[in-house]
């Protein structure tokens, strides 16, 4: 392993996501021993200045600017974190990465699959650790749910059902906002949340290869700001459904939503194969539920049933905090997350999920769109995902 070191890092957008990963930042010394490395938060940007020097005083950097290029050219900066909207993720992450900073980029990708392409293109020959934060990959139930496909206690994957569900655009009266930018943002409900379910599809069943979406719009224009008479139309959507094929063989069903009203934060995944299933839910995120159909069924039912695995907090060393016995949350899976791609920064690795895995979440996406628009089932672009050790 590399000898210790500081990484300098700065901070694109200064959302609340962005904060999430600042917080993040300074938690990893507390919750991982021994760390082989440690971070310092040097610069922020925003689009105006007064937020940029909030962000600094808030995240205790040295500097603010409202210029990226100030930000990426400085030789104190190592590594840039993306966090502002997806059509600005193309330009950042580009000029990072050709300026030989790691960089760690909010999902989706990208707003469309061209940029995403050429995201990856430039990854690839940097060099650099890249990756995409979907930390859902990082909840230990989801870790353990990969181990155990991995082992073959699922067998052929036959069916699949991944719900990720919110409720927060129900209301008729929320302003707009880039979210709701079809420009900006490339999707609603599909990229926002859709995103995070392919992925985790993708990680657990296998490769996306056909889509037939319906993604309904139902609040067709909103407020330009809060309190305003002035609305303007909504072009993206509020509900996706899609049936999925995927190179394995199996069949299946992906919802997203932002008006799943009495939902909060419900993602939920189903799998089931030939051996086996597997089942969890967001909002119960300290176990999986474990299904091996090759337990004896006999006398009367034998050992054969779910499974209720106490995946609670067990990430492996080098975690020290908190306890495996404490329940974990929304916030632990992002510090996670951070750890990993950090530990990649330090050890010379490409990140994971890698900017591979976001373009082919992205295939994904465009391939929905494409189904909607032509209400027919569209074939996912092929994304080449191999890259050196």
């Amino acid at each position: 392993m590399s000898e210790s070191r500081e990484y300098g890092v700065g901070m694109i957008g200064y959302g609340g996501i962005a904060r999430v990963h600042a917080y993040a930042h300074a938690s990893l010394p507390f919750l991982y021993r021994p760390l082989p490395f440690s971070t310092s938060l040097r610069g922020v940007c925003t689009s105006r200045g007064e937020t940029a020097m909030s962000a600094m005083t808030e995240g205790g950097m040295e500097f603010a600017t409202t210029d990226p290029s100030e930000l990426i050219a400085r030789a104190d900066i190592d590594v840039v974190h993306i966090c502002t909207p997806n059509d600005s993720h193309r330009d950042l992450a580009i000029a990072a990465l050709e300026a030989g900073k790691h960089v760690y980029c909010e999902k989706p990708l990208a707003n469309d699959l061209t940029s995403a392409r050429d995201m990856l293109d430039v990854a690839v020959a940097s060099g650099r650790t890249h990756q995409v934060t979907f930390q859902y990959r990082f909840v230990p139930a989801i870790m353990r749910a990969k181990q155990l496909v991995d082992e073959g206690l699922v067998g052929t994957p036959l069916a699949f059902r991944f719900c990720y569900l919110h409720a927060g655009y129900t209301d008729g009266q929320r302003p707009m906002s880039w979210r709701l930018d079809a420009d900006k943002s490339g999707g609603g409900a599909l990229f926002d949340l859709g995103s995070h379910a392919i992925d985790l599809l993708q990680h657990l069943v296998g490769d996306v290869t056909r889509v037939s979406a319906a993604l309904p719009t139902f609040v067709h224009d909103r407020p330009v700001a809060a309190g305003s008479d002035d609305r303007v139309p909504v072009h993206v959507d509020d509900h996706a459904v899609m049936l999925m094929e995927t190179d394995t063989g199996a069949v299946g069903t992906v919802e997203a939503s932002r008006v799943a009203t009495g939902t909060t934060d419900d993602l939920t995944l189903e799998v089931h194969g030939t051996n086996g299933a597997l089942k969890f839910d967001l909002m119960d995120p300290n176990w999986l539920h474990v299904y091996d159909g090759r337990s004896d069924g006999s006398p009367i039912g034998g050992r054969r049933g779910f499974t209720k695995i106490q995946t609670i907090q067990e990430y492996p060393e080098p975690s020290a905090l908190p306890s495996p016995k404490a329940t974990v949350g929304w916030l632990r899976f992002h510090i996670a997350s951070l750890h990993a791609f950090m530990t990649n920064v330090h050890e010379g690795r490409v990140g994971e999920p890698s900017f591979a895995d976001g373009a082919s979440v992205q295939a994904v996406l465009e391939a929905a769109k494409e189904s909607h628009n032509t209400a027919r089932w569209a074939d996912v672009p092929d994304i080449a995902r191999s890259f050196p050790a």
